[in-house]
């Protein structure tokens, strides 16, 4: 596993850029929790590379902007039997 949280953070921003994927699934991924995750993204990559921060930040924020609709497809599925 990963020794240095700074790359650490790193692969965890490219993973989820390159994947357009979600917190979860990246922790899932790296087997590591989702608050680390989120903690390495939003407070540790921002002083060790701010430009990747930014457009980790996109893929975030489209993901925060898209939940409720992901959550009420996910209550839908499970009230249809799929």
């Amino acid at each position: 596993m990963h020794t240095n949280i700074e790359e650490r953070a790193c692969d965890l921003a490219v993973y989820i850029i390159e994947n357009k994927t979600t917190v979860r699934k990246a922790a899932k991924h790296f087997g590591i929790s989702k608050s680390t995750v989120h903690k390495d993204l939003t407070e540790r990559l921002r002083t060790v590379n701010p430009a990747l921060y930014s457009e980790v930040r996109q893929v975030l924020d489209l993901n925060k902007a898209e939940r409720h609709i992901r959550g009420g497809m996910a209550t839908k599925r499970k009230y249809k039997g799929i």
